[in-house]
């Protein structure tokens, strides 16, 4: 197990490298810099030339790659001269409304797909298999920030039973804090839900035809511990898959919710940073989640020896 750890640590670094090179480029020959924003559009060229000595932005980009790097290698992602503290300061202070909001998308996603999905596997081909596959398909197709806006409409406006927009931390209370997120929650996790309870079906599916299931419902065993005992777990592996890979796309993909729905987590500060072009949070925060992401994939993985003996990690 040591190994395989070593191993996928080892593994690790050709891909922050990669991230890091394609962000830093991308965001660095894009037009605009922060020098411009920060002195605006009247700055004469030596004003820029100034406040550009001093970001260094006036090195070549190749040693404002290594210099940045450098720093990395040492726990320093940099930092925002717009907002004035160190970028894993600023991420940190947005990194719980992100977190919240992706555990319970993910709650939500989870709690609706795999029951449904279940039942869809259970009766293939039947008009509840149909029903739930078409909710399914309708699920992926609608995109989050257009269910965000109906969510919005609907129990925001005409029913106004739930706020709209904004965050309240969870130091103001679980009640408050939850009803904040519940709706963005939805918008965020409905997409997951669908692609959760697609591969839930198809796994069962693919599991009830092997021949030892049939062994087994000969024996008189009842329907519900065949289901969960039997199919339910020998199915799991895709299914952990599929939901450990949701978990880190929510994480990552929480910035258009976040916006419609006003909410301070780590993917509005990315939107924010771009248009102020502040290199430094824009850089440490996707290198920050690339992180987080990995670190999920792992731990799923980790997770194949636990649900099935019959996998070993090496």
């Amino acid at each position: 197990m040591a190994n395989y750890i070593l191993k996928r640590l080892l593994s690790v670094i050709p891909v922050l490298f990669i991230v890091s090179v394609v962000v830093f480029f991308i965001i660095h020959l894009t037009p605009g810099d922060p020098a411009s924003v920060m002195l605006g559009d009247q700055a004469t060229e030596e004003q820029l030339d100034e406040v550009r000595e001093q970001l260094g932005l006036n090195q070549p980009i190749y040693i404002q790659y290594f210099s940045w790097i450098a720093n990395v290698l040492q726990g320093n992602l940099g930092f925002s001269y717009f907002m004035n503290e160190p970028v894993l300061s600023s991420i940190f202070e947005h990194l719980e409304p992100t977190i919240s909001l992706a555990i319970l998308a993910e709650i939500f996603a989870i709690l609706l797909a795999i029951p449904f999905g279940i039942i869809a596997a259970k009766r293939k081909g039947s008009a509840v298999d149909q029903t739930f596959m078409g909710f399914s398909l309708l699920g992926i197709s609608v995109p989050s920030f257009l269910l965000g806006l109906i969510l919005i409409l609907v129990f925001g406006v005409y029913f106004a039973l739930l706020p709209v927009a904004g965050y309240m931390p969870l130091s103001a209370g679980l009640v408050e804090h939850l009803r904040y997120l519940i709706l963005p929650a939805i918008a965020l996790g409905t997409m997951q839900a669908a692609l959760i309870a697609r591969m839930t079906r198809a796994s069962m599916i693919e599991i009830y035809e092997l021949n030892f299931v049939k062994a087994i419902r000969a024996k008189g065993t009842k329907e519900i511990v065949l289901t969960v005992k039997h199919v339910f777990r020998n199915a799991l592996i895709p299914i952990i898959t599929v939901v450990g890979q949701t978990l880190g796309t929510l994480i990552a993909g929480a910035a258009v919710v976040e916006t419609v729905f006003n909410i301070p987590g780590i993917g509005q500060l990315i939107l924010n940073s771009v248009e102020r072009r502040d290199y430094s949070v824009i850089q440490g925060s996707i290198l920050f989640i690339t992180c987080s992401y990995i670190f999920i994939n792992l731990v799923i993985d980790l997770l194949y020896g636990l649900i099935d003996p019959r996998v070993r990690l090496k």
